[in-house]
């Protein structure tokens, strides 16, 4: 068999052409490999990497022409601009003077899903020795030709799919399969309603129990959208259900067709087992380098520099769950996992964005390292954002809290960033911004410095002095509740109504109350240096309530 280019426009269109990408004009044969992905922002200056793929999101009709001739002057081997497009004279002559190939995003496709599909074919063989291994005669690790080899054999578009039947890879002409099949394919996940009926007629059951292909009748369905029959097999490594092919094919499955399909389940089992190996060298791998890039010293530079992040501005992100939900981890022994989920899924969303950024767990926090362009408080305020769309799209499921360093040009400037990060992040975690998800420094700066403070005194050993600790022995002998009386009307700002709301009682009470505390602790209430010292102890020295 003849190994296609891994990345070429060529190849790209074989393997997306069907669901996502249409050829608009241009040659899509161009010589050489795609050298990375680029989305064009007309108010920033992207850095085009040698025979780039860009993508023209929200370009409109009118410019289009134009940014063909800027692509084409800084090399680039396309352009994806969302269909349909007018091939204009005026489009058609720039198309030729640039020397690249103009494709369509077809309508239904986001540019999420465009860039993921992307960022998966180009990585394929990124991994692994100089030479391409091969399984069965086809690159290791490249599901999306196996794909298409078993799709060539059944004659039917196939989907490979992991156990939570997202789509890993799909052949060629899934078009001639059904509206079910070409929504799994745009969306990379077999729908919720279609799972639920497969769930509910025993269709998965039966699958993960037999080595033999299950047939799926789609009268069973009772979809409109689905008129294929589908023959699905496990894959299977060991004991282990790694994932299952399915294959959209009418007619009598053989023993031929049965033969075919349960070797093609041994072949991917192989495939799947080398992409889960290569990405787990690949998380390894970038770990400790990003990780050797935060601590800073004399490795820092040349990781940076395998970032692809040397000589950049960089901003550190920070990223966490609340200090109750990483308690409840740390009851769990899978609950890094979760963790881990929260950095997989911020490295999807900033590879739309920020596809030079990099994205490893280090020390319980995730980091992200983002270049940014431009100096001041923007490129702080355009991370933010970003982190800020980051939480929303998580929502309450995964309730993450991000806090954004400053901008740093160098291995000193990237471990400052980190450490204001950490800081902000540190505040967030701990509660003391409830109604904040993202932070930068400047936003909580007083809450770090008070909490680097009681960090301070704990380990010192201080413990409360003069009238808070006559308070506090007072109301351990006798239950009197006297300084959460006192903290409540501290926080309060002396203001009676608003501290005894809080307390749940009158403010005749609360005035009582507050006068027992001067008699039983000496403060005067009236002096304005006695309230800072009282509120400080509370602060650093007692537990909050």
């Amino acid at each position: 068999m003849s190994q296609r280019p891994r990345a070429s426009l060529g190849r790209i269109l074989d393997d997306l052409g069907d669901s996502l990408l249409e050829l608009v004009a241009g040659d899509p044969d161009h010589e050489g490999e795609i050298g990375g992905v680029v989305i064009h922002d007309p108010d920033d200056e992207p850095v085009h990497p040698p025979g780039a793929l860009v993508l023209g999101v929200g370009v409109p009709a009118a410019d289009i022409a134009g940014l063909v001739r800027d692509v084409g002057r800084r090399g680039a081997v396309g352009l994806v601009v969302r269909a349909p497009v007018a091939l204009t004279p005026e489009l058609d002559t720039a198309i030729d003077e640039a020397g690249l190939a103009l494709l369509g995003l077809r309508r239904g496709a986001t540019w999420a899903q465009l860039t993921a599909l992307l960022r998966s074919l180009l990585a394929e063989g990124d991994v692994g020795p100089a030479e391409p291994e091969s399984l069965g005669g086809l690159p290791s690790g490249d599901l999306f030709a196996v794909a298409n080899a078993i799709g060539a054999l059944l004659d039917a578009p196939v989907t490979i799919e992991d156990r939570s039947s997202r789509v890993l890879a799909f052949s060629g002409r899934q078009d001639e399969a059904d509206p079910s099949r070409v929504e799994t394919i745009i969306g990379r996940q077999v729908p919720e309603k279609y799972a639920r009926m497969l769930t509910e007629l025993g269709v998965f059951r039966d699958l993960y129990r037999e080595n033999r292909p299950v047939v799926v009748d789609p009268t069973m369905l009772g979809a409109d959208t689905i008129s294929k029959q589908r023959v699905a097999i496990a894959v299977r490594a060991g004991d282990e259900v790694l994932g299952s092919i399915w294959a959209a094919m009418d007619g009598e499955v053989t023993p031929e067709r049965a033969a075919a399909l349960q070797d093609a389940a041994k072949l991917v089992a192989l495939h799947m087992l080398r992409v889960r190996a290569g990405a787990d060298v690949q998380r390894r791998l970038r770990t400790d380098l990003v990780s050797t890039a935060l601590e800073g010293g004399l490795g820092a530079g040349d990781a940076l520099a395998r970032l692809g992040l040397g000589g950049k501005q960089v901003v550190v992100l920070a990223v966490s769950l609340p200090a109750a939900r990483v308690a409840d981890q740390d009851a769990d022994p899978g609950g890094l996992g979760e963790l881990d989920r929260v950095a997989d899924a911020l490295a999807v969303h900033l590879s739309a964005s920020v596809p030079s950024s990099a994205v490893a767990v280090v020390g319980g926090i995730a980091f992200a390292l983002l270049p940014v362009h431009g100096s001041g408080p923007d490129p702080e305020q355009r991370a933010a954002r970003l982190a800020e769309d980051f939480c929303e799209r998580l929502g309450a499921r995964l309730p993450t809290v991000v806090g954004v360093g400053g901008v740093g040009s160098d291995v000193g400037g990237v471990t400052a960033s980190r450490a204001a990060a950490v800081r902000a992040l540190r505040v967030l975690r701990d509660g003391h911004h409830a109604q904040r998800r993202v932070a930068r420094l400047p936003d909580v700066h007083t809450e770090s410095l008070l909490l680097e403070l009681r960090d301070l005194a704990a380990a010192r050993g201080e413990r409360p002095m003069g009238p808070i600790a006559r308070l506090l022995d007072y109301d351990a002998r006798n239950d009197s509740g006297l300084t959460e009386t006192l903290a409540a009307w501290l926080d309060a700002l002396g203001d009676v109504r608003s501290a005894a709301a809080r307390l749940f009682i009158h403010t005749n009470t609360l005035r009582y109350r507050l006068r027992r505390v001067e008699e039983i602790s000496g403060l005067d209430l009236t002096d304005p240096d006695q309230r800072f010292a009282a509120m400080l102890q509370l602060r650093m020295l007692t537990p909050r309530p």
